[in-house]
């Protein structure tokens, strides 16, 4: 993820030169608890709705109309919502929204971490909040020990390269056949170190019902048509990881499944136009076909 290089994520004048305050945002979403009605497999909470990227935008335009209207002349202005180059946990604790927590998240004692942040540079001054939320993690460990992957360091960094959502979303290449079978059934995105933190049991409910997306994959869906899948993720922020990654990650977690009935249909995705497909399918074949050979030689032992 070299875009996180940027240098002027160091200096937020680099991006609007008349900056002269940072409003930061908050805005809670549902914390699934790894239910989604009708599927085998589990998706980041976050992804279960419309694509944020769709949704805060347009609200913080408002927030600087309505912030122009007080002061009755328009004001230099940027917003993002995960697309700038700044430093979003870093503002929103200097902003007083919570502390970096040990899995890196940003944690507020009150509302958890299932929220996504934005932020809005103004051109005026506004009397800054105080930076009052300390770090509360304590020696809790939790999120440590219960990662999957093992990606998180014990200096609150994450090993990206070990991320189940940086290999389910970001990643566009082949998933390292030593980290699949810790992938478990997650197709897009983990919660696993939020589903974990004791602060989320005081996790924010959102005010409003958001729009649903039609989650609920199985494992037929290695079969989706590039038209299919555009028609069921247009809104959707699986949509990041295009027809071939999702096709992937599938496909990694029905070889974890190890269940023989689901072997017609990797052989047919393993025909699939896309190599990447193509590749995975093909080695859940085998994880499929070696777990059932154990099977036949602890039965035949017995």
């Amino acid at each position: 993820m070299r875009y996180l290089e940027n240098e002027k994520r160091a200096d937020p004048r680099l991006v609007l030169p008349e900056c002269k305050s940072i409003l930061v945002l908050a805005m809670p979403y549902e914390n699934s608890e790894f239910r989604i009605q009708n599927s085998e497999f589990k998706i980041a909470s976050y992804a279960l709705t419309e694509d944020y990227h769709n949704v805060i935008p347009p609200k913080l335009k408002q927030i600087v109309e309505f912030i122009e209207e007080q002061v009755g002349h328009e004001i230099p202005n940027r917003y993002y919502t995960d697309t700038g180059p700044i430093l979003e946990r870093e503002l929103a604790a200097r902003a007083g929204l919570g502390w970096i927590g040990k899995n890196s998240m940003l944690i507020h004692p009150r509302h958890g971490s299932f929220f996504l942040l934005a932020e809005i540079l103004l051109g005026i001054e506004i009397e800054p909040d105080e930076q009052i939320i300390s770090d509360h993690c304590g020696t809790c460990t939790r999120c440590l020990r219960a990662c999957p992957t093992g990606c998180i360091l014990p200096t609150r960094q994450i090993d990206a390269r070990r991320c189940i959502s940086y290999l389910t979303i970001e990643n566009k290449a082949e998933i390292p056949a030593d980290l699949r079978p810790q992938m478990g059934n997650w197709i897009f995105g983990c919660d696993v170190c939020q589903q974990v933190c004791p602060w989320n049991r005081f996790s924010t409910r959102a005010d409003s019902a958001p729009v649903q997306i039609d989650a609920a994959l199985q494992p037929a869906d290695l079969l989706l048509s590039p038209i299919e899948f555009n028609r069921r993720f247009k809104r959707s922020p699986i949509q990041r990881a295009k027809r071939r990654g999702l096709l992937r990650n599938l496909a990694v977690a029905v070889g974890n499944g190890k269940n023989k009935i689901h072997l017609p249909l990797l052989e047919k995705a393993a025909q699939d136009e896309e190599a990447l497909a193509r590749e995975h399918a093909q080695w859940a074949i085998q994880k499929i076909e070696q777990a059932s050979a154990c099977d036949k030689i602890r039965k035949g032992r017995t």
